[in-house]
């Protein structure tokens, strides 16, 4: 990942950040529209649910420059995530449902550039905390 992805992401995310209660809730909305199945993984509250989320993205994101600090974090909650019997396939739907959500989010101001560069970023995630389930 340059400088020039994570100025991106960080830019990007500053936006959505702004409004982040409306982010997460359209972030659960879209993914429980497209993997209805995921539904009842989420017993807390989905607005609480929705600012961990977005707690989390936040130091994620501020960790971008420190890979070492990004991938412990990262494992810890693909450990934690197995107990919540999250499956590899789930990734795949909580990215489409990420990249639909900024792309909404950002309209004209989501740009390939920004697009490339959250897809890149949300596939490292998802293989570092799969990989970490896998391993526990």
């Amino acid at each position: 990942m340059t400088e020039n992805d994570i100025a991106l992401i960080r830019d990007s995310f500053a936006h959505l950040h702004r409004r982040k209660a409306e982010t997460a809730q359209l972030f659960y909305d879209r993914l429980f529209e497209i993997a209805p199945e995921v539904r009842p993984l989420f017993k807390a509250d989905i607005k609480a649910q929705g600012a961990k989320l977005m707690e989390t993205l936040l130091v994620a994101i501020a960790t971008l420059n420190d890979r070492d600090g990004l991938t412990i974090l990262l494992e810890k909650l693909g450990r934690g995530h197995r107990a919540y019997h999250v499956e590899p396939t789930h990734y795949d739907h909580v990215g489409a449902a990420l990249i639909w959500t900024l792309r909404t989010s950002l309209g004209t101001g989501f740009t390939p550039d920004i697009e490339r560069a959250w897809t890149t970023l949300y596939g490292d995630i998802a293989a570092t905390m799969i990989g970490a389930a896998r391993a526990a």
